[in-house]
């Protein structure tokens, strides 16, 4: 992806990362893009506080992709039961398609793998979402078959708007250094 550079976020950045978060999933606006989740959540889909712990803790990133200053995509990377755990990956709806995702985690597995160590990245992924899991699949992601319940009852996940939403454990083995 050209001029794409990443860095890590800073508190100053919360504001910006909740719109583009929000934008790439709930509501009308995450509708121009394929990532939306507003036929089965409504809400919140990130706590400005859970990310303000996430960007302050140890063995934790969120990981910014911009381009011309520009925030076009975001991940948080931690370290969680000895593998990379890779989640809050959004890109703005308007550029979904174009490279910037694949991008933003091929820069998260670099590093997980090079920079922590760690022999494979883990990622949750609501199980009713096929297309995002096989897009997952197509980047070396496999299904673990272990399931999680949905934290219905807790707004700072979304409200949902079905009852059969769990996540599945995806995982992809990575190639740690020498």
């Amino acid at each position: 992806m050209q001029n794409l550079t990443f860095r890590n976020a800073g508190e100053g950045d919360i504001p910006a990362i909740v719109a583009l978060v929000t934008s790439a999933y709930r509501g009308d606006a995450s509708r121009a893009g394929w990532t939306t989740e507003a036929d089965f959540l409504d809400g919140e889909r990130i706590d400005p506080d859970v990310l303000r712990q996430d960007i302050a803790r140890p063995g934790s990133q969120v990981l910014l992709a911009e381009q011309g200053g520009q925030l076009l995509a975001c991940c948080h990377v931690t370290v969680e039961d000895g593998a990379g755990y890779f989640g809050m990956f959004s890109v703005s709806p308007s550029r979904q398609g174009g490279g910037i995702g694949k991008a933003m985690m091929a820069e998260a597995e670099r590093i997980v793998a090079g920079q922590w160590n760690l022999p494979s990245m883990r990622m949750t992924v609501i199980d009713i979402r096929d297309e995002l899991i096989a897009f997952y699949e197509r980047r070396g992601y496999r299904r673990t078959g272990v399931k999680k319940p949905f934290p219905y009852g807790d707004p700072r996940f979304g409200i949902p708007l079905r009852g059969d939403i769990r996540f599945e454990v995806l995982e992809k083995a990575l190639s740690v250094p020498a």
